[in-house]
């Protein structure tokens, strides 16, 4: 067990991996606290059933980098518990509960909501240890699943990529591979800009319609409970189907390591924008590289979410958290598509570069160096 924890650590952490286990609930779940240089580690409790301690430290990594690039006073952390979040509500909220009593001591970790979990199960986890961020607006919080927080990012990300690409907005074909909190509300702020939506997908279904799909009737059908292989108009494709779509935008918005070596070529796009944390391995990223794909990092494309929780957690508005969002990931997409072009970098490298130095420079001024 030791060889497995140790092989994850390295100069930026991670500072301390927690596995929890109740046996008279079936309660299992790890939590990875990656680096708190820069503040107590904020980051979303994951629910699938098959999580592993391998992408909860890939997950609390990729926080650590997206707070520091986003330059919040936080560092980076992820929890996942080991469960199918479609499980009854009142088995889902024991279950939450449960998990927040477990990390009452880990007042270093803020968590939020991620997949499988949502504003109410963050209000649970409030009540039971007075801190957690994406509460629901009832509860004096900032609802970023129900505005879009971390979709409305991805749209400012796309705007900034129009000078670094070709491709423009108004007219532009979009692919989203994950069809929910973060996808909808990316098709939603990119319509608004003049992008056609002309494929999705969601765990059971894709579908595809070059002509266009109305984002708000999908929407609509999803938020009834639907799965898109339940929609129409539109022609109708595994789930897989949605890597090959002929488009100029592709988004991934679901799990990790969507795009892999195996996979990667079937991609007929011309810009990547990462909504999922981790959604493209390092050599998938590199060939993307040499196909001329421009792909923006999770870290820098969909940090919108991690920066409206932390506008909520030190107690600001709405308002100021969209705000907030439009200029941090506007400027750091600069930041780094600049680097790209003038130093030749790979897109991840330069938003590496970016975020570690902000890391270490929050490292030096602590006591433990």
């Amino acid at each position: 067990m030791a060889d497995e924890v140790f092989r994850f650590c390295d100069e930026l952490g991670p500072a301390k991996i927690v596995h929890i286990y109740n046996s008279a609930i079936g309660l299992k779940a790890i939590v990875v606290i990656d680096n708190v240089a820069a503040g107590p580690a904020i980051g979303g409790v994951r629910m699938a059933p098959d999580v592993s301690i391998d992408e909860c430290f890939r997950l609390a990594r990729a926080m650590t980098l997206k707070n520091a690039a986003a330059g919040l006073p936080h560092g980076g952390g992820k929890s996942v518990i080991f469960g199918n979040p479609a499980m009854p509500e009142t088995e889902k909220e024991q279950t939450i509960r449960a998990f927040a009593c477990a990390i009452r001591d880990l007042v270093e970790y803020i968590p939020g909501p991620d997949m499988g979990t949502n504003e109410t199960a963050m209000a649970w986890v409030k009540e039971e240890i007075g801190r957690s961020v994406g509460l629901p607006r009832e509860v004096g919080g900032i609802p970023l699943d129900e505005i879009g927080a971390t979709g409305f990012g991805l749209a400012v990300a796309a705007e900034v990529a129009q000078d670094y690409c070709d491709v423009k907005l108004e007219g532009a074909r979009v692919v989203i591979q994950g069809f929910g909190a973060v996808g909808k509300h990316a098709a939603r702020f990119l319509a608004e800009r003049g992008a056609v939506l002309v494929g999705a997908s969601d765990s059971h279904a894709t579908i595809s319609n070059p002509n266009g799909i109305n984002v708000d009737d999908l929407i609509a059908h999803k938020d009834g409970g639907q799965s898109i292989s339940k929609y129409s108009p539109g022609r109708k494709l595994d789930v897989d189907g949605v890597l090959s779509i002929p488009c100029d935008i592709w988004i991934p918005a679901a799990r990790p390591d969507v795009i892999r070596r195996d996979n990667v070529d079937q991609l007929d796009c011309k810009l990547v924008i990462q909504g999922a944390n981790i959604a493209a391995t390092k050599e998938a990223e590199s060939i993307l590289n040499e196909r001329g794909i421009l792909s923006i990092p999770d870290f820098i494309a969909n940090a919108g979410g991690t920066i409206c929780a932390a506008i909520e957690y030190n107690g600001g508005t709405q308002s100021a958290a969209l705000q907030a969002i439009d200029e941090k990931v506007r400027r750091n997409t600069h930041e780094v598509l600049r680097s790209v072009q003038s130093e030749k970098l790979l897109p991840r490298e330069a938003g590496r570069r970016l975020a570690e130095l902000r890391v270490r420079k929050a490292m030096a001024l602590g006591r433990w160096k």
